[in-house]
């Protein structure tokens, strides 16, 4: 199975950019982990929120095959505990799907076009985190996932 990750804007944090760039390497080992960055918007003080959030949704649509399966994250999404998440990509691995996409929004999040494109949203807490950050999350979150169901020593319950 691979596994895309789609982010709006661009990490311009070196750190940041560091340790994507470390746990894509680490991921090498248990599937195929492609990290997809589009751009911001330009102009988009002459774009209503709602405008915004359509063109950045053909953004993330335009790089979408058919038999994607997409998983937002989204604020209003199921919430997992590190064991939950790596039972839910067992589960994918399982179906045989070809392609797990994960989206990361703007800064207000997905258009309706994408929410119904989906087939999950996942939240990573109630509160609010920079779209940055959030991939580091994501792509920490899938190297502990594939170590539990290995066995391996990285997560401690």
């Amino acid at each position: 199975m691979k596994i895309k990750i789609i982010a709006i804007g661009r990490t311009d944090d070196h750190n940041l950019k560091q340790l994507n760039a470390g746990y894509l390497s680490r991921l090498k080992h248990y599937a195929k982990v492609e990290l997809i960055e589009i751009p911001d918007l330009k102009k988009v003080k002459n774009l209503s929120k709602d405008q915004q959030k359509i063109k950045e949704g053909e953004l993330i649509l335009n790089n979408l095959e058919p038999s994607d399966v997409l998983v937002l994250f989204d604020e209003k999404g199921k919430q997992f505990s590190s064991r939950e998440f790596s039972n839910e990509l067992q589960k994918r691995m399982n179906s045989g799907i070809k392609s797990l996409v994960f989206a990361i929004g703007g800064p207000y999040g997905f258009s309706e076009e994408v929410y119904i494109r989906a087939q999950q949203k996942i939240s990573l807490s109630r509160m609010t985190f920079s779209h940055q950050m959030v991939r580091v999350f994501i792509l920490e979150q899938l190297y502990r996932g594939f170590s539990i169901l290995r066995n391996e020593p990285y997560h401690h319950d």
